[in-house]
């Protein structure tokens, strides 16, 4: 008792009014959707969903072991249900390893691995998709169309052997992005090859993020349509993941599709918040310079809940709430089908097609890039040795490069032991 007495008391007293506390700042208003446009909206992706350029659940589920994707998962932006609601169609699971990582290949594979799991374990929800024929498939069972990549330029450790494993695991998308010395200033005499290996292959490149040199030597050899998986306008927004609108131009030249990302720190405009609208204004610059027909949608989740996210577009349910911005901005029936869904798969399409052509008259190339390029430091050389991208990915990733890297090359090369001359530039 006396401890309470003692107690300063700060309640005041009979007749004292209670002391005023500091009203909170007022927060940016979240931009309202027309009812109608969204009612329309929600009707459209019913009958073209969303296929998505970029999601990185791989990485984030190992941040939370214990999860449940299909009922729902609080923790993170992206689960079956939230994809479902926001009509998507389609999703590139994202597997890039970051610039620093010491062993990319490695945890490339356990990503790789986390959502082959996933896509196993929600079979009446997701499917593994490796052709365009599969992309209609899962589309007509209603499943979500599950693509592998993109994957990272130097998760390949400057081998062909390496590309060609990741293909037979079911990779569909390589990254040409800085980091190795065949991208970096420019595409090499061995990046090159590795174009064409991936032509062959019907593996779609990426060049978001690409350094100048590269995107145009991409786009000047490869026989089958690029596409940049997480891009906007750079003329709206400075950022290196960005595209410059000679990019864009060129990008509908060649026949691709460029993937407009959420990420805030790529659609900012230096308003007192980003919103859905930047996101519509970076959509609608892309368009009008490369054209409606190379537009695409690229929501980057795949984040732990509360990472920053534009106003309206918190998670991976609110693909209506951007497309009701469209709606009444006086898009048309037809362009968010092709936004959302026919820009997307026509590349897949037009990159099968192209490998269909080639497979049958190229074999598989034994080029190195020492045969290429000339000796250098070699795939080795870069950070010390160190933890992963994440908690629980470091400590696991080199055994799993070491235990799987033979036995992938002998898959995806057969007749390993016999040589070829490489091919002429």
């Amino acid at each position: 008792m006396a401890d309470l007495q003692d107690d300063p008391q700060d309640t005041p007293g009979v007749g004292e009014r209670d002391p005023q506390t500091p009203a909170p700042p007022n927060p940016v208003p979240v931009p309202q959707a027309d009812p109608e446009c969204l009612a329309r909206a929600r009707t459209l992706l019913a009958e073209h969903p969303v296929a998505d350029g970029y999601n990185t659940l791989a990485k984030a589920l190992a941040l939370i072991p214990w999860h449940d994707l299909e009922v729902g998962e609080s923790a993170l932006d992206t689960d079956i249900p939230r994809l479902r609601a926001g009509g998507v169609g389609a999703q590139f699971w994202a597997l890039t390893a970051d610039a620093d990582c010491p062993d990319p290949a490695g945890v490339t594979l356990e990503r790789l691995d986390r959502i082959r799991s996933l896509i196993t374990s929600c079979p009446d929800w997701l499917r593994l998709t490796l052709s365009g024929g599969d992309l209609a498939d899962a589309r007509n069972c209603g499943r979500i169309a599950s693509f592998l990549g993109p994957v990272a330029a130097h998760a390949l450790g400057d081998s062909l052997g390496t590309l060609r494993a990741f293909h037979v695991l079911g990779v569909r998308i390589l990254a040409l992005s800085p980091g190795t010395r065949w991208t970096e200033p420019g595409l090499t005499r061995f990046g090159l090859e590795v174009v064409r290996e991936a032509n062959r292959l019907g593996i779609l490149l990426d060049l978001t993020g690409a350094a100048p040199g590269t995107w145009r030597r991409t786009l000047d050899c490869s026989k089958a349509p690029a596409l940049l998986s997480r891009s906007a306008a750079a003329s709206l927004t400075e950022h290196p993941l960005n595209a410059s609108d000679e990019l864009l131009a060129e990008l509908g030249v060649n026949g691709g599709v460029c993937l407009v990302s959420f990420a805030p720190e790529q659609i900012v405009q230096g308003g007192p918040a980003v919103s859905v609208r930047d996101v519509a204004d970076h959509i609608e610059r892309v368009r009008d310079v490369a054209g409606p027909s190379h537009v695409g949608l690229s929501g980057t989740y795949g984040l732990i809940t509360g990472a920053p996210r534009p106003l309206g577009l918190e998670d991976a349910s609110c693909y209506p709430t951007l497309i009701a911005e469209l709606l009444g901005r006086g898009w048309t029936d037809p362009e968010i089908a092709a936004l959302t869904w026919q820009n997307f798969a026509r590349v897949v399409r037009d990159t099968e097609f192209a490998a269909r052509t080639t497979a049958p008259r190229t074999a598989p190339s034994r080029a190195t890039i020492e045969d290429l390029d000339g000796p250098g430091d070699g795939p080795g050389d870069g950070p010390g040795d160190g933890p992963g991208d994440g908690p629980g990915e470091g400590s696991r990733a080199g055994a799993v490069r070491g235990v799987t890297s033979a036995m992938l090359r002998r898959a995806a090369d057969p007749s390993r032991g016999t040589s070829s001359p490489p091919r002429a530039t």
